[in-house]
This record gives C-alpha cells, sequence and structure tokens, in this order.
C-alpha cells in the first residue's frame, strides 16, 4: 500500500523532513542549554551580588582569575586620573542613548582601577570625577570582550572606545592596572550631577525555555504532517484502484445471453 513512498520524489520529502526534525530538535536543546546557562548565571550574581563590600585590595590581585570575584561588592580608595578619561560610546540604558564615563582611579600602592562612573544621555556634558581622596563602593566585573561582528577600536591611544576592554585600555595608562573594572554603586565624596547609575544585572531567565518548547511542538508537528501526508496520498491511490476497478468490472446487463429474435 504505500511502496509509492520509495519514489524518488517521496525519498526526497522523506529526507527534508528528517533535515527539518533534526535541525528543530537540536534548536530546542541549543534553547535548553542557553536556559541552563543563564539559570547558573542568575545562581552566581544572585550569591555575590548581595554580599558585604570588601576591600578591593583583599579581592583582587594582579593574579586574580576575574571569573572568580565577578559581581562580588568592593570598596577602595584612591585619587582619579581625569586626563586618563575614557568614553565607552553607543552604550544605551532605559531607551536612552548615551555613553559610560570611565576613569582610571589610582590607589595607594599605584595600582590604577578602572572605574565606570555612570551612563551618560548623549548631549550632556561630561561631569568631571570628584577631586583628592575618594572612597568608591562598586561592582566587580570582568573586562568586556568584542561579540562577533561587533565594531573594532582604531589603533593607538583611546579617548573613546567600544567596550571596556581593559588589556586593550592598559598600554596608555601610566602604571599597573587591575585586572577587573568596578562598576561604581556609591562615591565619597559624591560626583557631580549628570551621571546615572548603572542598573543592577538583570536575572531573569528570558525565553529560551518557551523556545525550546516552541521548537520541540514545531518538530513534532512536522512529523504528524509527514504521516498525514502519506495516509492520505496511500487513501488517494486506494481510491483511484477502486474506481479504475469498478470501470474495468462488465455490468450485469453485459452478462445476459442474447435472445433470440422472434
Amino acid at each position: 500500500m504505500y511502496r509509492f513512498a520509495l519514489r524518488p520524489k517521496w525519498i526526497l520529502f522523506h529526507l527534508l523532513i528528517v533535515l527539518l526534525v533534526f535541525t528543530m530538535v537540536n534548536l530546542g536543546i541549543w534553547q535548553y542549554h542557553r536556559y541552563q546557562s543563564r539559570t547558573a548565571f542568575n545562581d552566581e550574581v544572585s550569591s555575590r551580588f548581595d554580599l558585604a563590600a570588601q576591600p578591593f585590595e583583599q579581592l583582587v590581585t594582579a593574579d586574580t582569575d576575574p571569573d572568580d570575584v565577578e559581581w562580588l561588592q568592593a570598596t577602595l580608595t584612591g585619587t582619579y586620573l581625569p586626563d586618563e578619561q575614557v568614553i565607552l560610546i553607543n552604550r544605551g540604558q532605559y531607551g536612552q542613548a548615551g555613553s559610560d564615563v570611565v576613569t582610571p582611579l589610582e590607589l595607594a600602592d599605584g595600582t590604577l582601577v578602572l572605574v565606570d562612573r555612570g551612563f551618560l544621555v548623549t548631549g550632556t556634558a561630561v561631569p568631571e570625577p570628584p577631586t583628592g581622596e575618594v572612597t568608591v563602593t562598586g561592582t566587580i566585573r570582568a573586562s568586556e570582550r568584542r561579540n562577533l561582528g561587533g565594531l573594532t577600536d582604531p589603533p593607538g591611544d583611546l579617548t573613546e572606545a567600544q567596550r571596556l576592554d581593559i588589556e586593550r585600555l592598559t598600554p596608555q595608562l601610566p602604571g599597573p592596572v587591575a585586572p577587573v573594572f568596578v562598576s561604581l554603586v556609591e562615591s565619597d565624596p559624591a560626583q557631580p550631577g549628570g551621571l546615572q547609575p548603572l542598573p543592577a544585572p538583570e536575572l531573569s531567565s528570558g525565553p529560551h525555555l518557551s523556545y525550546m518548547v516552541q521548537w520541540f511542538i514545531f518538530s513534532l508537528c512536522a512529523i504528524v504532517g509527514w504521516v498525514l501526508a502519506l495516509r492520505r496520498s496511500a487513501k488517494k491511490r486506494i481510491s483511484e484502484a477502486a474506481e479504475r476497478t469498478a470501470a474495468d468490472s462488465p455490468s450485469p446487463a453485459d452478462d445476459e445471453p442474447a435472445t433470440a429474435p422472434s
């Protein structure tokens, strides 16, 4: 009954369905892995972000792995170097376009810590950092990296940059640079107005789990459609065969003997 399914065009149809199902199932698995990664990220941030702030020098040394301390809260005291300030362009926050202002803070031992002082709406003048000794409380962050397809910074010293890449900025700074930067939460003395604090990390699970379910449903739909297509074609062929058989069979009248003429 299903021998027609071995014809070339049907074999191509089977292969297409297999390819679609394979692709969609793998996309669903990929979304599940992204969900797991997001959940692990949320757990890591939650376990660190709400801890009490600790002295920066106790948390970070030149050999510290940034992943081991990211999202911890730290306090550090030093002096800003406004001449070494860098503006991170093409930033956005709460629907507003702007930039982040990054200023190195020189600690007592000469180490420079890059401090993201906050978000600045486009068209606003960059406020100068507080002068003299400043105590900063903020969130430790790992160096930013260029994503696939992201813009690159030009060679040489930068006053504007696409991202806070510590390794990229280190050669233009006048001293050893910490392997992490700090996203400012509080400053004593307070910095001038104009800069908006950076938001806390978003800890939602995202749409990955629902996307996973959707891809699996699409896979099931493809399989059901394949089965229905086979059954419909088989029924059509059975019906056509029955009609041909009926057309080829002699009618009852044809079976009666002819009567002799009177």
